[in-house]
């Protein structure tokens, strides 16, 4: 009788990625360093409201389709809940939680009068038509009804979400309050067009504030940003918009991955025209212009600088082993995971986090909601002028923080957060 060959042992399965948890040791580690009391990090420990909703939508087809909506509110404290909505199919509680745990950080670091919110739909926006996509955005915030409001928890796009999702968002919660009080209602969103109540500058802010970053970095660690070799992972609104901006100060873009691969081009991409070509394409793929190469050639890629701007946890320890640069600048929320990070400090490779480093899209989000409170329009100018001081005067305050408690810039960013919020708490105390 034939023996049956036994079957192949199965590799082991990596540990599961737990972004709140991660973002939880953060909050523990800057709480140390300006002394917390422990009933404030308690309370923040966790988020106030977790909303989960559930809505049917009719398909092109003529049949319904039941999605899984999200809005977690971390902390209202400082003010309303402030927070993306993300359309991606790998969404989780989990991962909403962390985001919005975040934006309770950076709106606090930025001097914002806004909390920590998040939220958004699990499914793959690029597998539904535009009619579709109209109908789940309309009926998702059709669900959230008085869970979302002006004063009360302001959304922006995020992840698979974009200034015309802002729109039909809008338009639906107008739609759904009072006559008398329409036009009272247009900052329930942030990141609509500008013919729609948007403000001049949001759609390349992340970008924007990211590059002030930089060269406040590079004006500290003496560094001429001009010749230096520039490698972007994701190139969406926030990666495009910084390798744009970075490339009229010198920079030289020679790698670039997203969702479909990654391409390399020794001699530079022109960023204007592969950004030109996102956004009729959708994604890189097909681009002339470079040569295609695998995930770990892009990370072992020689530049200068990095730009993360896809999802969290893409920098483990074998591609912090691997990169080849002297700065990370995070546009994406949690890029580095605990680990590479570790790798990444031990290597002398210089990190600027998230918390500041993408703050700049929440700022001018904020100077949207401003303006259409006083029912002004800013020109490109003042905002412009605007978003640089913000982001100059928080990153002199991390690094007077970091030199002051003797850690590294992330723990700076959320100690300085803290301390805010910790503030606020005393002063107020507890209800009732």
């Amino acid at each position: 009788m034939q023996s049956v060959p036994p079957a192949p042992a199965s590799a082991p399965q990596p540990p599961k990625y737990e972004f709140f948890k991660v973002i939880q040791n953060y909050l523990d580690d800057a709480a140390k360093l300006v002394q917390m009391p422990e009933y404030i990090r308690s309370i923040l420990s966790q988020p106030k409201n977790e909303i989960i909703v559930h809505f049917p939508v009719r398909m092109d087809s003529g049949e319904y389709r039941v999605f899984k909506g999200y809005r977690i509110q971390h902390s209202n404290i400082l003010g309303p809940y402030k927070g993306g909505m993300r359309y991606h199919e790998s969404a989780s509680l989990d991962d909403f939680k962390a985001l919005a745990a975040m934006m309770t950080w950076k709106c606090s670091l930025m001097n914002l009068p806004f909390g920590g919110g998040k939220g958004g739909i699990k499914f793959s926006p690029h597998g539904v038509s535009r009619h579709e996509l109209s109908r789940i955005t309309r009926r998702f915030f059709h669900a959230l009804g008085s869970n979302i409001g002006p004063d009360y928890d302001i959304a922006a796009p995020d992840v698979g979400t974009n200034a015309q999702t802002m729109a039909w968002a809008l338009d639906t919660y107008m739609n759904s309050v009072g006559m008398v009080s329409k036009q009272s209602v247009m900052g329930v969103v942030t990141g609509k067009p500008v013919s729609s109540g948007g403000t001049y500058g949001r759609e390349k802010a992340t970008g924007q504030g990211l590059v002030h970053c930089i060269l406040d970095w590079a004006d500290r660690a003496r560094f001429d940003v001009k010749g230096k070799k520039l490698i972007v992972q994701g190139f969406g609104n926030v990666g495009s918009n910084a390798a744009v901006l970075l490339s009229q100060l010198g920079v030289s873009l020679v790698a670039v991955g997203d969702h479909t691969g990654y391409l390399y081009n020794p001699e530079g991409f022109n960023a204007y025209r592969l950004k030109q070509y996102v956004e009729q394409n959708g994604s890189i793929a097909g681009y002339a212009n470079g040569t295609k190469i695998e995930r770990e050639q892009f990370f072992g890629t020689q530049a200068d600088i990095f730009v993360p701007a896809a999802l969290e946890n893409q920098v483990g320890t074998a591609e912090a082993e691997a990169l080849q640069v002297q700065l990370i600048a995070e546009g994406a929320n949690g890029p580095c995971s605990p680990e590479g990070e570790e790798v990444l400090k031990r290597r002398g490779i210089e990190i600027l986090p998230d918390v500041l480093c993408n703050a700049g899209g929440v700022t001018v989000s904020y100077y949207e909601w401003v303006q259409n409170r006083r029912s002004e329009q800013w020109t490109i100018q003042e905002v412009d002028q605007r978003l640089e001081l913000a982001m100059h005067d928080a990153y002199d305050r991390m690094a007077r923080f970091a030199k002051l408690h003797d850690c590294d810039y992330r723990r700076a960013c959320y100690g300085v957060a803290l301390q805010r919020i910790t503030q606020v708490y005393t002063e107020r105390e507890i209800f009732p």
